[in-house]
């Protein structure tokens, strides 16, 4: 019998999508893409954007904070069941991190796909503290802290963008 590598985990079962918490987990089924499940979670993660940028800053910033204080049972759960803590597949961390970095974005399609585009870099490349973050936490806490350090770290660059450029 062959040994899968772990840096490249079965993918998950698609009738986990039938419990609402594995649901969330796995971006509503966009986190079983396979190829570039966090991309795919990370656009999943505009549906619920939309929505949310319709609310005050005081209104985003709460649904925002829910969505990534939940995210750390969310996902740690989605993971025991997975046997990984970080499953590629579970998206919920992506979607923390999109709206983490949306935060009062300026109006226009253009700006929003530059924080897309920010955040999915410093997801993938990992800058410091989120690479530190992601190899020295575990759990629901280790999948959750690195995305929000990377949409932190991305809402940053954007409003530093937004402001030189007088938007």
């Amino acid at each position: 019998m062959s040994r899968r590598d772990p840096r490249h985990p079965a993918p998950p079962d698609p009738r986990l999508l039938c419990d609402p918490g594995h649901a969330l987990a796995l971006g509503l089924g966009s986190g079983l893409a396979p190829k570039a499940p966090g991309t795919f979670g990370t656009v999943a993660a505009l549906l619920l954007w939309w929505p949310l940028s319709q609310l005050s800053l005081t209104g985003y910033l709460l649904a925002t904070l829910v969505v990534a204080v939940a995210g750390i049972g969310i996902c740690g759960r989605t993971g025991r069941v997975l046997g990984v803590s970080d499953h590629p597949a579970i998206v919920w961390d992506e979607v923390a991190g999109l709206l983490i970095a949306l935060v009062a974005v300026p109006a226009g399609w253009y700006w929003v796909l530059a924080g897309f585009l920010l955040f999915r870099l410093f997801d993938i490349t990992k800058p410091p503290p989120v690479g530190w973050l992601d190899r020295n936490l575990s759990g629901g806490l280790g999948v959750m802290a690195d995305d929000v350090a990377a949409g932190l770290l991305a809402l940053a660059v954007l409003q530093l963008l937004a402001w030189g450029v007088g938007a």
